[in-house]
């Protein structure tokens, strides 16, 4: 089948039948990944572009399992931390590479009020000996098995992954519908487009929850790779890790990440703020906020010569070192995920927004769309 044909198949149903997709050196391969305790299967997307950069992605908690980038003499190595079976995800992840919400990060105490409603969930996260409710509770979306439709539109593949959160699921109100849109461009970027709706006002807030290791998945820490920021502020927070409603200027602090520095440079500084974390995991505050698509990050792995940049429309990004990682989950290659050996970039509507009226509302009302994009967009030099 020609190239132009099957694009055309494809725009006009969005489902591809076939377990594998082709047009030209692009790619979309389906496998199975395994069987959840109630029989149903998961299955293992592999998404091939045109450059051979490739994305392993299951519909288990819509998980990036594996994602192969060169580095500057052209060597692919996957460079994001998870498991080679589903019985691993679903035993213990700390959110390797999912898709988390209904709201992503901590609710302070699991309650917010929403039209002069309180509403409860599960307290699953206590830093600081402090209750919270933590990326949607126990059975959040990284943990659900989503729909999944394989495409490849304009030689680009993608998945298309689909799940309707029931209202009252893990206390939230409303039936929520998620789609997410997975694309792996031949610019070598991985684009990730969200979209929501519901039938009664609830907090949403999505975002991916991958490790990144540019070194490659296993090869160490990653207190040498440099970060750059788009934020001059963050979000402080007490010792529970929820935000104190105040903005705080980053300048003069372990926090400045205006201009490039080693990840490992200050992570270790006399600062309340980087005791609370153990590290870094805190929000910063984005300089562009106009709900664009706008540079947020980038990273650089001196060693392998990869980058990755993070560009999105949300007004926040968590920035995470891997400061809970203590040896206990073991990787796909077979070695221990230790400390800080893996970072998230999770871009987001601040923490603790539902309780938090100075910062930008998460209330999505019926009638109305929750739509944002974030873009990993790698290179080496």
């Amino acid at each position: 089948m020609k190239n132009t044909t099957l694009r055309s198949l494809i725009a006009v149903s969005s489902l591809v039948p076939a377990t594998t997709v082709a047009a030209d050196t692009a790619s979309v391969t389906q496998t199975s990944f395994g069987r959840l305790r109630d029989g149903r299967e998961a299955s293992l997307y592999s998404l091939v572009n045109a450059n051979g950069m490739k994305a392993d992605v299951t519909n288990y908690g819509a998980i990036i399992v594996r994602l192969f980038t060169p580095d500057r003499a052209g060597r692919m190595d996957d460079v994001v931390l998870g498991y080679n079976s589903l019985e691993e995800y679903v035993a213990a992840t700390p959110y390797f590479g999912a898709i988390v919400g209904r709201y992503g990060n901590r609710i302070a105490k699991g309650k917010f009020t929403v039209d002069g409603q309180t509403y409860s969930l599960a307290t699953n996260n206590d830093p600081g000996g402090l209750l919270c409710h933590l990326h949607g509770g126990r059975v959040g979306f990284d943990k659900v098995l989503w729909s999944a439709e394989p495409l490849l539109v304009d030689n680009t593949p993608g998945l298309k992954l689909r799940y309707s959160s029931k209202d009252g699921e893990e206390g939230y109100p409303g039936n929520l519908d998620i789609t997410v849109h997975y694309w792996l461009g031949n610019d070598n970027a991985f684009k990730i487009e969200y979209l929501a709706t519901t039938d009664k006002a609830t907090p949403v807030n999505l975002t991916q929850h991958s490790y990144f290791n540019l070194k490659g998945e296993g090869r160490g820490d990653i207190l040498g790779h440099v970060l750059t920021l788009k934020a001059s502020r963050t979000t402080p927070v007490d010792a529970g890790l929820i935000p104190t409603g105040k903005f705080a200027p980053v300048a003069g602090t372990p926090f400045d990440f205006t201009t490039p520095h080693s990840i490992g440079e200050r992570v270790n500084a006399k600062d309340d703020q980087v005791k609370f974390g153990g590290g870094y995991d805190h929000n910063w505050v984005l300089d562009n906020q106009t709900g664009q698509l706008a540079l947020a990050a980038s990273v650089f792995e001196p060693s392998s010569g990869r980058t990755m940049e993070v560009w999105t429309q949300e007004p926040g990004i968590q920035f995470y070192c891997g400061n809970f990682l203590d040896g206990s989950n073991v990787g796909k290659s077979g070695r221990p995920y230790h400390h800080r050996t893996g970072l998230c970039l999770e871009t987001q509507h601040y923490p603790d927004s539902p309780n938090q009226p100075n910062f930008p509302s998460t209330v999505l009302r019926p009638g109305a769309k929750y739509q944002t994009s974030t873009i990993y967009k790698f290179s080496a030099k």
